[in-house]
């Protein structure tokens, strides 16, 4: 795992993306990759069009339809490569001197499943190019990345501010023990005054959380709060200026993944900082 992976597309997400990227791939000193991938679903790959008709017959409008198929290919991958020149522009702006441009022609998650092993952290942004005009949806893509890429996902809102103060959200699950190990030992955090949440009254492994974050060096504020999950995590994090919150993606058993993929996307519906979503 070495790389930080930064999904680039048209939507106004991308520099914010972009940023994001940028610091963490400084923090953690590793290299920046700046991926575009053009969805095969709305820019399928031409077809061969021979036997759609019988005896192998490709009628002068078959031949003007695949055409037309890929000069629209040609220009959106020669637009991807625009957005992937601006957002390495904004990259070397941003201290980054030479991230990898990367651009695939497939479908985005079973591209970074396929660069899953050499990916380190994942950036996104909350809305795509279909959804950047309604901050209360999610995009479809996120949904998909986060239950099927097995990388930590930054998933970005808003525009870029470097944080200063992670909240993580704990709820004493075995990925919450994981994600209190990789706060203490990753330099992504190192010197940020961590908020240990958790929703309901306060228990020992809560404590032990605290106790393990502290023998790191993190400065660590302990809380428990009470009321619905997703309602009392935002309204603390509103309130002591939370930049950034760290979380547990979907469970594994199909009852746990219902539950905890409904509170996963509430969490994100609601979301006004960015959120790292860890699995």
């Amino acid at each position: 795992m070495t790389q930080v992976v930064a999904c680039i597309d048209g939507s106004a997400a991308a520099m914010t993306v972009c940023d994001y990227a940028a610091w963490a791939a400084k923090r953690l000193g590793a290299p920046l990759t700046l991926l575009h991938v053009l969805d095969e679903a709305r820019f399928p790959s031409p077809a061969n069009l021979s036997g759609n008709i019988g005896l192998g017959a490709i009628t002068n409008l078959q031949k003007e339809l695949s055409a037309l198929d890929e000069q629209r290919n040609h220009l959106a991958l020669e637009q991807g490569r625009e957005m992937l020149d601006a957002a390495k522009a904004r990259a070397n702006a941003d201290g980054i001197a030479q991230p990898t441009l990367r651009q695939r022609h497939g479908a985005l998650v079973s591209t970074l499943t396929d660069i899953e092993d050499d990916t380190r952290l994942l950036v996104i942004g909350k809305q795509g190019e279909a959804h950047s005009d309604n901050e209360a949806l999610v995009g479809d893509n996120v949904e998909r990345v986060v239950r099927s890429v097995h990388r930590p996902v930054l998933i970005t809102t808003g525009e870029y501010t470097p944080p200063r103060t992670i909240m993580l959200a704990f709820d004493g699950s075995p990925t919450m023990d994981k994600a209190v190990d990789m706060i203490a030992q990753s330099p992504l955090f190192r010197g940020l005054p961590c908020h240990l949440v958790k929703v309901g009254e306060e228990n020992e492994a809560l404590q032990n959380a605290a106790k393990r974050l502290r023998e790191s060096g993190l400065n660590v504020v302990v809380a428990a709060v009470e009321g619905e999950v997703e309602q009392a995590l935002h309204t603390y994090q509103n309130r002591n200026g939370i930049d950034l919150v760290v979380m547990g993606a979907y469970g594994h058993s199909r009852i746990r993944e219902f539950f905890v993929g409904s509170t996963t996307n509430s969490l994100l519906r609601g979301a006004t900082v960015p959120h790292l979503v860890l699995r």
